[in-house]
């Protein structure tokens, strides 16, 4: 369509033309003295025409010519733009196929290359960024050949390429860099400081978090680990079963690391209610908790969540860690302060009756009733629950239990009888 339309164009300035010359009759007359000449409209325009494209094209020719020189520059300028770009991507190639020190020889190669176009008197608006980046792999390469002379020296030098304007959304890679490196060499202070040098959006990315998590484990920051971890959960960083299985072993080291009834308090109100409830931190708290002689009853608070999640759904827990609940419980009730209450009393009744064929229930309702003194019932309870006993231990002190009941009741042969099977267990 567009060709039509110029084709019409065409054809109608050419038919005007032709009307307009075919019927002029006008001259031009031009006095050179003593002379004089005259000439027909129609030549003087087409003279005057090609007087005007010939001066456009003389000028256009000279305009050429003087450009020569900077086009000359221009071209060598892209020439040299062309070889870092290629020595750049063959740093790059090197890198990720292991060849080190070829990719730190074409990193360097960029960087002279680009300082010879400073020198020319040139400047490339990417230039801060393109050195920054080829000191980086440089000094990746260095790394990777543990030599860290070189690697540091590089680090320096795109540390200070980074500091303008111009490349400083390239800082935070090189601080990035800095602390991987720092972590790689087991410097984990010097990569936490990297680290908190971060801009806040940087400081929340995948990767800073991924770095901050490795340093905050080989400094022994137990809390702040488990902060990012939790960051790292929530940004899919790790799955859902990973997160929740590192989350839970650091919880425990948290609580591990407490040595006295203030410390777990502490430790135990820095998690969140999710990794309160996981069973196995739980119990790790309570059994610490009892063992630095704190309250059975704040114990007993910690294990609520996790007793009625068993009594709920019976195989929410597996075996183990019904019968280490158990233990807890049991340890609990044996300090002096530890007497259980009228409400725990009606759980664990409750539950007792509920399960009859719950061998660990029935062992947990016999300890609270040998507690209580009530001897009948207890040792009712303990011969029901050591048929259907799976743990050994268990079994062993289930025996122990009836063996002292005996032994209070004087009944000698039926204590030795309990003392030998608690020996077989």
């Amino acid at each position: 369509m567009r060709v039509a339309l110029w084709l019409m164009a065409l054809f109608a300035v050419a038919v005007a033309s032709a009307l307009f010359a075919g019927d002029n009759h006008g001259t031009v007359t031009l006095f050179l003295p003593p002379h004089r000449v005259d000439m027909s409209l129609n030549l003087f325009l087409l003279l005057l025409a090609g007087s005007f494209l010939t001066l456009h094209v003389a000028m256009r020719a000279l305009s050429a010519l003087t450009n020569i020189p900077q086009q000359a520059r221009r071209w060598r300028l892209l020439q040299k733009e062309r070889a870092m770009h290629t020595a750049l991507l063959e740093s790059l190639s090197h890198l990720v196929a292991g060849r080190y020190v070829r990719a730190r020889k074409a990193a360097e190669l960029v960087i002279s290359l680009e300082e010879s176009v400073q020198r020319s008197g040139e400047r490339l608006a990417y230039g801060a960024r393109l050195r920054t980046l080829s000191h980086v792999l440089a000094g990746e390469s260095a790394h990777a050949l543990q030599n860290r002379g070189v690697r540091d020296a590089h680090f320096q030098l795109a540390l200070q390429e980074s500091e303008g304007r111009e490349a400083q959304d390239a800082r935070e890679g090189v601080q990035l860099r800095g602390a991987q490196w720092a972590l790689d060499d087991r410097d984990a202070k010097t990569a936490m400081q990297w680290l908190d040098q971060l801009p806040q959006g940087a400081a929340r990315r995948t990767l800073a978090l991924r770095l901050r998590f490795r340093a905050a484990r080989q400094t022994g920051q137990l809390p702040l680990a488990l902060e990012t971890v939790r960051l790292l959960t929530k940004h899919r960083a790790f799955s859902e079963a990973a997160g929740k299985s590192i989350a839970r072993g650091l919880a425990i080291e948290l609580i591990r690391a407490a040595h006295d009834s203030v410390q777990i308090q502490r430790a135990w109100d820095a998690l969140d209610s999710a990794e309160q409830h996981v069973p196995e931190v739980a119990f790790e708290a309570a059994e610490r908790l009892l063992a630095h002689n704190g309250a059975a009853t704040v114990s007993r608070h910690w294990l609520l969540p996790i007793w009625e999640t068993m009594t709920q759904r019976h195989d929410a827990l597996t075996l183990a860690q019904r019968v280490r609940l158990v233990r807890v419980l049991e340890s609990g009730f044996s300090t002096p302060d530890g007497a259980p209450d009228a409400a725990w009393l009606s759980r664990i009744e409750t539950a007792q009756m509920g399960n009859p064929r719950d061998a660990v229930l029935q062992y947990l309702a016999g300890v609270v009733c040998m507690r209580l003194r009530l001897w009948g019932k207890s040792q009712q309870l303990f011969k029901q629950s050591l048929a259907m006993l799976q743990d050994s231990e268990l079994s062993r002190d289930t025996w122990l239990a009836l063996a002292q009941m005996a032994e209070q009741r004087q009944d000698a042969e039926a204590a030795n009888g309990a003392y030998r099977e608690a020996a077989k267990r």
